[in-house]
């Protein structure tokens, strides 16, 4: 009888030791397919991330050709700032270098957008600008700023109006 207890003893733990192998086995998948989703979701907040960054970029340059064309009020009242396309694939604009001597507000204007130009391709991933004035001439401006989304391989606009 002894023999025979042994060997239920036995078989017992061998099944108690498979069967621990498979709590193992089970935890580890749990474990892992947890992992994968943690690894997910910080590849998403990854790209969310420099996507609104592009859109801070886009606001921060909206606003920048703005403070220019207050700074240049003689500019906006003779229609300088009207219909600017600022686009570096194209190069639209060459600045007169206003820095070291006096310009005029038409040559102000010019440098203010070649620089806005350059900012534009070089803060932004196909990075485009247009400003546009309302035609009913009450100095309302409509400024776009375009920008290729590496995420989606599409473009986003940050559009802004203002008056002066």
């Amino acid at each position: 009888m002894k023999f025979h207890i042994r060997h239920l003893n036995n078989s017992f733990r061998n099944h108690i030791r498979g069967f621990s192998m498979i709590e193992v086995l089970v935890t580890l998948m749990v474990l892992s397919i947890g992992l994968l989703g943690l690894a997910a979701m910080q590849t998403s907040s990854i790209q969310n991330t420099h996507g609104a960054y592009l859109r801070t970029q886009a606001t921060h340059l909206a606003y920048d050709i703005l403070d220019r064309m207050r700074a240049n009020m003689t500019g906006v009242n003779d229609g300088d700032y009207n219909n600017i396309n600022a686009d570096e694939s194209v190069n639209n604009y060459t600045d007169p270098n206003c820095f070291t001597a006096g310009c005029t507000s038409l040559q102000m204007t010019a440098t203010d957008a070649a620089q806005w130009e350059i900012d534009l391709a070089t803060q932004l991933p196909a990075g485009q600008g247009t400003v546009v004035v309302d035609p009913a001439g009450n100095n309302v401006f409509t400024i776009t700023v375009t920008w290729g989304d590496p995420d989606t391989g599409g473009t986003t606009n940050f559009v802004m109006t203002s008056q002066l």
